[in-house]
């Protein structure tokens, strides 16, 4: 059996994390660049925790500028087998209220330009995505939200937009109709990543706003967003202790796989593999390569 260990990616409003016991920070450098802050150690309930601020320490980095690589690969080289991630979204559902936290389960990945796998040429790899979330986290997820009193749906699609600027009312008329429940920009690489680096993810995606399809709210409101991102941010922390507080000891086997995802994805011949790709992969990839 593998010892849990539980990542928190905190987005929008959430910088720290409260109630961390044997704190420390360090600073992990990854084969990929630098992750976006550095990586906060601990425990809590019992539970040991590895918190890393999405955008940085004050907000310092915009979605498109995010290093989504070196964010997943910190965290797997730091230990991490199952990975929250905690954004700020819109809602393109009149239920889905400002201050709701969805749990997501699928995505329409809208960004362009970001570096979105850790394979390439040297050794091809393809997993799969049919099912980006893991199910016994997500279980987890849920339980401590009912457990805290904190309103969440469960099941919802994401919208990966760009960014940074939010969506015009055409484009927001139009996600709408494709059936998707909410709106952000960060989620897209980083589910993708985690699970080509064999990590459980789940994504609570915490309401703001109405993006600009509502009729009665119009464009978006800044002001009036990091005004619930305050509220959320609170809920989100006495989230993340619920959760931990009642996490497994031992890593739970993925009933989808996403802990073997790399089981059968790699394509590349093993003579035909580039030897510096798969030196950069020792953390990622280390497991299926030999180099665990």
């Amino acid at each position: 059996m593998t010892k849990a260990v539980l990542g928190i990616i905190g987005g929008s409003g959430l910088y720290d994390m409260a109630g961390i016991e044997n704190k420390r920070t360090e600073t992990v450098s990854t084969p990929w660049g630098e992750p976006s802050d550095s990586l906060v150690f601990g425990t809590i309930g019992g539970t040991d925790v590895v918190f890393l601020p999405r955008h940085g320490v004050g907000h310092r980095i915009p979605p498109s500028e995010i290093n989504y690589r070196a964010n997943i690969d910190a965290l797997k080289r730091s230990g991490v087998t199952d990975l929250v991630s905690i954004s700020a979204c819109g809602s393109f559902r009149e239920e889905l209220s400002p201050g709701t936290f969805v749990l997501v389960d699928q995505f329409i990945d809208r960004t362009r330009g970001r570096q979105s796998s850790f394979f390439g040429t040297g050794c091809v790899a393809h997993v799969s995505l049919a099912y980006p979330v893991s199910p016994l986290l997500s279980d987890r997820v849920e339980a401590a939200a009912k457990a805290s009193g904190i309103g969440m749906v469960r099941g919802g699609t994401y919208l990966a937009m760009e960014g940074p600027q939010f969506s015009s009312l055409a484009e927001s008329r139009l996600y709408r109709s494709w059936g998707c429940d909410v709106i952000g920009m960060t989620n897209m690489p980083e589910a993708k990543l985690a699970r080509e680096a064999e990590l459980c993810y789940a994504s609570v995606a915490m309401v703001t706003d109405y993006d600009c399809w509502h009729p009665d709210h119009g464009e978006v409101d800044v002001p009036e967003i990091l005004r619930v991102l305050g509220q959320n941010s609170a809920n989100a922390q006495t989230l993340v202790k619920a959760l931990a507080e009642d996490f497994p000891a031992e890593h739970e086997a993925c009933p989808i796989g996403s802990d073997r995802a790399l089981d059968v994805a790699l394509i590349t011949a093993p003579d035909k593999r580039d030897p510096a790709l798969l030196a950069k992969l020792d953390a990622v990839a280390g497991r299926v390569l030999g180099k665990a």
